[in-house]
């Protein structure tokens, strides 16, 4: 850059601490004000007694976003953090007493179980789902993933365009397109899942997202040592040490501006903090509906687009320590991930996005690290169970201000059912509502992604890296290119890489 120049960036989650590394690096004045009392936004790990939990992200994948980003700020990562891959990397359950062991890092071994347990026949579907994924992969990535401002148009550009529409099938849904590929129930159901790591509804999102899969089988399910949030720690100790200051318990109320051009922020204390730039790690409704005026005429398109745009879902989750000691006879031991899928997945869907109540039988997931730093004594675990869960929306959707403790008892019986013997060994149980989601991380609704991506333009719907008002800029789960740990990473190397092109 030619000239160091002073920027702000609203939060310090994942996002916010990527883009400041990368901008202080690049010789900017960085300052990062966050409204809670720690970095890291929902990627954390809390110790809660003598157990500690994943309460956010619970693997890592595309560890090369993260390696790319402390290299080019100065460090390896593997000099920081022991990231293991872990093996294997999701364990599946179903009604009909079915079960799927998936490795980790290998399709082919993924192919070989299937063939084992369901048969020959949907072996090779899997192999041929995970071959069109790859195509979609290698379409999609360079001019949407990694590209600033993509559009439907951008797939439309250069040699074989029409080849490459053809094969992300923007108009055709996840489910569809499994059920074009496929007759097993058992693989849609894990198809379908992946639509949820969006926050969206499988019947509804683009077949694109199809690449997820790939993706995890490709390029693995990591840990890290000690938890995820060990990834937000040494992000943090990175931007530190890069010259960058950090004012946590300090909440922004307002962006200013010329009408033309951000100028700053202001505290919710009075303190005015001029800027060059301003990038908001924060959500896109957040910032464009609170953080600024409603009526400021050159951000309409964006607050158009959010209008648009359907709420991702929310997640209710348990963080269970368990004392092994406490019961005799066999002990139920689990994998790090795994996945218990209902008798009928539809109907979760129709609970969440069209009833809005809690599901009546959820899909659970259950994150059990076999990592002994994430416990304090010995025969204890410390489980995170999430399910999916409509968003907090007192009025118009579900109330999460009561009756999370007798959803809670509800789950935990489940759990029971499926043989995990949980309330004879339960040692401790805190529960997390979309509602303290809200107010934890500021995430309205409690929604895990901001925006879902329940249609074939939804994707294009979210909030655009640059933002319409000049010199501020948009990075993190709610903008381009998406939620989770690896596109949060990209959408801060867009951001650094606009700022730097000064344009």
């Amino acid at each position: 850059m030619t000239s160091q120049k002073k920027i702000i960036v609203i939060g310090a989650g994942m996002g916010g601490l990527a883009v400041a590394a990368r901008l202080a690096k690049a010789g900017n004045h960085v300052e990062i004000f966050e409204a809670s009392s720690q970095t890291g936004g929902k990627c954390r790990t809390e110790w809660i007694g003598d157990y500690a939990f994943d309460t956010g992200p619970s693997l890592l994948t595309l560890p090369a976003v993260y390696r790319d980003l402390f290299i080019k700020t100065g460090k390896r990562i593997e000099h920081i953090l022991k990231l293991n891959p872990v093996d294997p990397a999701f364990d599946y359950h179903f009604s009909d007493g079915a079960r799927l062991t998936f490795a980790n890092l290998s399709i082919a071994k993924i192919c070989e179980e299937i063939d084992r347990t369901l048969g020959k026949k949907a072996g090779d579907e899997w192999h041929h789902l995970m071959q069109r994924a790859e195509r979609m992969w290698d379409v999609s990535r360079g001019p949407f993933l990694e590209s600033e401002m993509p559009s439907i148009l951008s797939l439309l550009r250069g040699k074989g365009a029409l080849a490459n529409l053809r094969t992300i099938a923007p108009l055709t849904s996840l489910r569809r397109y499994t059920a074009k590929c496929s007759t097993d129930k058992h693989l849609a159901q894990i198809i379908d899942r992946y639509a949820t790591y969006t926050g969206s509804d499988p019947r509804k999102v683009p077949a694109v997202l199809l690449t997820i899969a790939f993706m995890e089988s490709t390029f693995g399910a990591w840990h890290i040592e000690g938890g995820i949030g060990q990834l937000a720690v040494a992000l943090e100790e990175r931007v530190r040490d890069l010259g960058v200051t950090i004012h946590l318990n300090t909440e922004i109320s307002e962006i200013t501006h010329n009408k033309v051009a951000a100028t700053g922020v202001t505290t919710t204390a009075g303190r005015h903090f001029p800027a060059d730039i301003v990038v908001a790690n924060a959500d896109a409704e957040l910032v464009y509906h609170s953080l600024l005026p409603k009526d400021l005429a050159v951000t309409k398109p964006e607050r158009k687009k959010l209008k648009r745009a359907d709420k991702s879902l929310a997640g209710f989750s348990l963080l269970l320590g368990l004392d092994n000691t406490k019961i005799d006879g066999q002990i139920p031991r689990l994998n790090h991930h795994n996945v218990y899928f209902p008798e009928n997945y539809d109907q979760e869907f129709d609970d969440i996005f069209a009833k809005k109540i809690p599901v009546s039988d959820p899909t659970i997931y259950i994150c059990a690290p076999i990592d002994p730093t994430m416990v304090r004594g010995e025969n204890k675990e410390a489980w995170f169970v999430l399910v999916n869960a409509p968003r907090h929306e007192p009025g118009s959707g579900y109330d999460w201000s009561s009756g999370a403790e007798d959803y809670a008892k509800k789950i935990i019986q489940k759990l029971d059912l499926l043989g995990l013997r949980v309330s004879e060994r339960l040692d401790l149980m805190e529960i997390r509502t979309p509602l303290d989601l809200q107010n934890l991380v500021m995430a309205p609704g409690g929604s895990i992604y901001g925006t879902s991506s329940n249609s074939a333009r939804s994707a294009f719907l979210r909030a655009a890296n640059r933002s319409p008002l000049k010199n501020l800029y948009c990075v993190g789960g709610s903008a381009h290119p998406g939620g989770g740990l690896p596109l949060v990473g990209m959408s801060a190397e867009l951001v650094s890489e606009a700022i730097a092109s000064g344009k």
